[in-house]
């Protein structure tokens, strides 16, 4: 189903968007979670710290071509606005070639580091042959990831949210049943859980590829729009790599706090490991709900609504802030019963430090549910550099804190911990400023 954005009601129609982008999305992170849930379960601690070291790593490559496709879906979505359809299709054809063009290269880079990558994460030695494993396989699957992201996001800038959803769910359950067949019928260990994601990326990946091919022979790409532009590729280029290190910067930050976790050992890697799937599954709504809220200023900023783009912003921000109340109160009262979902409750050094983890950072989910606002807001008026400033203030604060923090005995691992809605709180005051200096001028360039 299609939703033209620039119509009718604002609430409604930006929560029926958005409901579809956060259910695909929590059905997104099932990928790495069953991962987990079945190698904690079944191989052991030793197994899930590696499986749980990759994901940070994963996320951060996946952060990159996500970043690319959602800026370009940005410039999608104000000409979809603009009902400019011949710039719309010429768009395409740009930004897949130059996002599938990173992708390619990417992709060599990886396979070609992977030991190098290993090294620089701080990997304890008993784990490195089993996560050089992982990686390996996992890596295969970096290009099917860029055909979901990139057709999800083109669907997503003319107002089609559920069909993503339908795709992941799909691929979704054949990675699950995949995971137990390699990993308990197959005995493939690691390997196999990666396999089994892989297949399943491959899965979502060719197919929302094919429905857009199928579906919208209005949007099909023909021979006069695989043309050169420059105007477009310079736009769709600001927006995607802005975009791109905006994200990027947000995951090498989270990647190298990873680095700092590796050094305090097993128990805290497979506490981590456990309780940042549990995190990201909390507030990923939160996530997709800026990235619809960003789909919905672009298509208005387009159509050159500001009233309704005011509007937008005030109900946006009444929806994040009430869920995101809700979800730090069930994930600070039932903290211990989550992590028990992925550590056997005989483990409570793991499940201890897990906790702590859970109810420091579920406190202050409001912070990123307004830093995701402030991010969708500013890519969608084409201000991409602001969101990378305020990534910049939010893990530069974090990194920096978390090491010095961490480095005083009498704070330990908990100061990585505290670093983090400190950031987000620094992000969110310096985005609201920003907005208030020079909120005409943001719109009066529409």
């Amino acid at each position: 189903m299609e939703y033209d954005l620039t119509q009718g009601s604002i609430t409604k129609n930006l929560l029926r968007f958005a409901f579809p982008l956060m259910l695909g999305n929590l059905l997104q992170q099932l990928y790495n979670i069953a991962d987990t849930l079945i190698v904690g379960r079944f191989l052991g601690a030793d197994a899930l710290a590696a499986v749980g070291s990759s994901y940070t790593l994963m996320v951060f490559l996946t952060s990159i071509l996500l970043g690319l496709c959602m800026g370009s879906s940005a410039f999608f979505s104000i000409q979809f606005g603009r009902r400019d359809f011949d710039r719309l299709k010429n768009s395409f054809f740009l930004s897949f070639v130059l996002i599938g063009a990173v992708t390619i290269v990417l992709n060599i880079f990886v396979f070609a580091e992977i030991d190098v990558i290993i090294r620089l994460l701080q990997v304890p030695s008993e784990i490195t042959e089993l996560m050089r494993e992982y990686l390996f396989c996992i890596f295969m699957g970096i290009f099917a990831t860029f055909l979901y992201n990139y057709f999800a996001n083109l669907l997503r800038a003319i107002g089609n949210s559920v069909v993503p959803l339908i795709f992941l769910a799909v691929s979704a359950i054949l990675n699950i049943v995949l995971d137990l067949v390699f990993v308990l019928v197959f005995h493939w260990g690691v390997k196999g859980a990666a396999i089994a994601t892989v297949i399943s990326q491959f899965v979502s990946g060719i197919g929302i590829m094919l429905y857009y091919l199928l579906r919208f022979p209005e949007l099909r790409i023909g021979k006069e729009h695989m043309r050169w532009n420059r105007s477009v590729l310079s736009e769709i280029a600001g927006l995607s790599f802005l975009t791109c290190m905006q994200q990027s910067i947000m995951n090498l930050g989270i990647l190298m706090v990873q680095g700092l976790v590796n050094s305090f050992g097993t128990v805290v890697m497979a506490a981590f490991a456990a309780a940042v799937k549990i995190d990201s599954f909390a507030y990923m709504p939160v996530q997709d709900f800026g990235n619809a809220f960003s789909t919905y200023i672009a298509q208005n900023y387009g159509a050159g609504k500001k009233e309704r783009i005011r509007k937008g912003i005030k109900s946006a921000a009444i929806c994040s802030f009430v869920f995101c109340l809700i979800v730090s109160a069930v994930v600070f009262l039932f903290a211990r019963p989550l992590m028990m979902i992925f550590i056997d409750a005989s483990n409570t050094d793991i499940i201890a430090v897990g906790v702590r983890y859970l109810r420091i950072e579920g406190s202050f989910y409001f912070g990123i549910g307004f830093l995701f606002l402030f991010y969708g807001f500013y890519r969608a008026v084409k201000k991409p550099g602001m969101s990378v400033v305020l990534t910049v203030i939010s893990l530069g604060t974090r990194v920096v804190l978390a090491y010095l923090l961490s480095s005083v005995p009498e704070i330990g691992v908990t100061g990585i911990w505290v670093s983090v809605p400190i950031g987000w709180i620094l992000a969110d005051t310096a985005g609201s400023i920003y907005y208030l200096r020079h909120k005409r001028s943001l719109l009066d360039k529409m």
